[in-house]
């Protein structure tokens, strides 16, 4: 363990273990002990590289019912996706966090419950698993579990969680409901403030307001995904539009693989204004995720918390969603139709990174066709089927089958979710000084590194890219 100290009389010690998303963008966990008590900041599946995978399996190095609670930031899988396996293994606590958060996550993790289920069944059926009987991480009954379990809250509410303990989330713009948690600890001398920004938002995101500034944190844990570089944002339309156009001109189609949360709702909303300002042709775009169309849903309910809605002249909500050109595929049936579409057209589906999923169907029968084009819009992480493909692969395994890859290949990189460098630099700038440790999280290596190098050249902060399972001191005489 690294030790930073206070050379003051121990009153309450706090410490910090990193379970996921150190060098890493999936399976953020980090356990903070303060005293006796263990609190579970976030609790994702690892994803990618099978190194990685292989994670989700191994036993946590403490007993999920020695925690005792869990601090969600957001609901994406990579931050939630443990949860059931949690609870399965003993986990009886609470789960705090936003109100949108818990709405996602009953749509998120019981899906991810399904495919948990559905995955081991195939895999028994094709007989392409080690295992004699495959058996799933989790199922839909374990993520019913989780959600019996949840306790949700507005933004900007203090929670607390135990004597001396609380927490207050703040808008992270990145997906509804995502937030910057901060950790609050009153001791008998001083008081403390820990801050996880969660996956921070873009400035001028069309969907989502920019993340709150924060101003001040003892200790600071921020995400990386993109630390090594800039996504403008003023090119997402022009590059949308070229990719559509260049592959009308083919009478191909366009497959673009989609998170179901904030991605796709941002997609539809684009490809709305490039139709309707006539700078791509008046296509239809069909919508091919039961999960995304749930969650799209959800953004009447929490309208506070996005910019989506207008009202027309006669006071009425109206959504691009509505849209003549959008289409909802909600049956299986539907779905398998698009497979023999030859017209022109637009197909999103999940999941984002093509691990899983209805796009892997669109894949196989796509990816031959040298008249279509898949086009990537968000972040592949290392090790995915996504990333494969974006690096070049000739062909990609789905179903136990090689399928080549002929399509035309294209990525518009502005999309994303995330932060770039330079937002992440420009949050950065609000901090009236600077924290006694920022660790820099939830990125690949390199990123991580080069965020790391960033905020070291321009502040001289003391920063830290841990290592998985690594633990660190952060208190010791609060």
């Amino acid at each position: 363990m690294r030790s930073f100290t206070d050379n003051k009389v121990n009153v309450m010690d706090v410490r910090v273990k990193f379970l996921g998303g150190a060098k890493s963008v999936t399976g953020s966990k980090y356990l903070l002990e303060i005293d006796d008590k263990k609190i579970l900041v976030d609790c994702g599946m690892f994803q990618g590289k099978k190194e990685l995978r292989l994670r989700n399996w191994n036993e946590l190095p403490i007993d999920p019912s020695l925690i005792d609670m869990v601090v969600i930031t957001h609901a994406h899988i990579d931050h939630t996706g443990y949860l059931p396996r949690l609870v399965k293994d003993g986990y009886g606590g609470k789960i705090i966090c936003t109100h949108a958060t818990e709405d996602l996550m009953k749509i998120l993790l019981l899906d991810a419950g399904k495919l948990q289920e559905e995955e081991a069944q195939f895999a028994y059926k094709k007989g392409y698993s080690q295992h004699s009987k495959p058996q799933p991480l989790f199922g839909v009954e374990d993520a019913r579990k989780v959600l019996e379990m949840v306790e949700s809250y507005p933004l900007e509410q203090e929670v607390d969680l135990a004597e001396g303990i609380s927490t207050k989330f703040y808008n992270a713009g990145h997906i509804l409901g995502a937030a910057i948690v901060e950790i609050n600890l009153q001791g008998n001398e001083q008081k403390k403030k820990i801050v996880f920004s969660g996956d921070l938002g873009r400035n001028n995101d069309p969907l989502m307001y920019a993340p709150s500034v924060i101003k001040n944190a003892d200790i600071l844990f921020i995400e990386s995904t993109y630390g090594d570089r800039v996504n403008p944002i003023e090119e997402i339309e022009r590059d949308l539009a070229e990719a559509i156009n260049y592959t009308y001109d083919k009478r191909g189609s366009v497959i673009i693989p989609a998170f179901a949360v904030g991605r796709t709702q941002n997609l539809l909303l684009y490809l709305n204004k490039l139709i309707t300002s006539n700078r791509i042709p008046d296509l239809p775009v069909f919508m091919d995720s039961p999960m995304a169309i749930s969650v799209t849903n959800l953004y009447e309910k929490h309208s506070s918390t996005h910019k989506l809605n207008v009202q027309n002249k006669k006071g009425t909500l109206l959504s691009i969603f509505d849209s003549a050109n959008i289409h909802f595929c909600n049956s299986a049936d539907s779905s398998r139709e698009l497979n023999d579409r030859r017209e022109p057209g637009i197909i999103i589906s999940a999941s984002g990174m093509c691990t899983g999923g209805r796009i892997l169907h669109h894949l196989y029968h796509r990816l031959p066709n040298k008249n279509d084009t898949l086009l990537f819009v968000g972040y592949q992480a290392e090790g995915t089927r996504g990333r494969d493909i974006l690096d070049g692969s000739e062909s990609v395994r789905i179903f136990g089958i090689e399928v080549p890859v002929k399509c035309s290949v294209m990525e518009v990189r502005g999309l994303s979710a995330h932060a770039d460098q330079e937002e992440l630099m420009q949050w950065i700038s609000n901090f009236e000084s600077s924290p006694k440790m920022t660790f820099i999280i939830h990125g690949e290596v390199h990123a991580a590194e080069a965020l790391q190098d960033k905020i070291k050249s321009t502040y001289n902060w003391n920063c830290i890219v841990p290592e998985y399972l690594e633990s660190f001191e952060l208190f010791t005489s609060i």
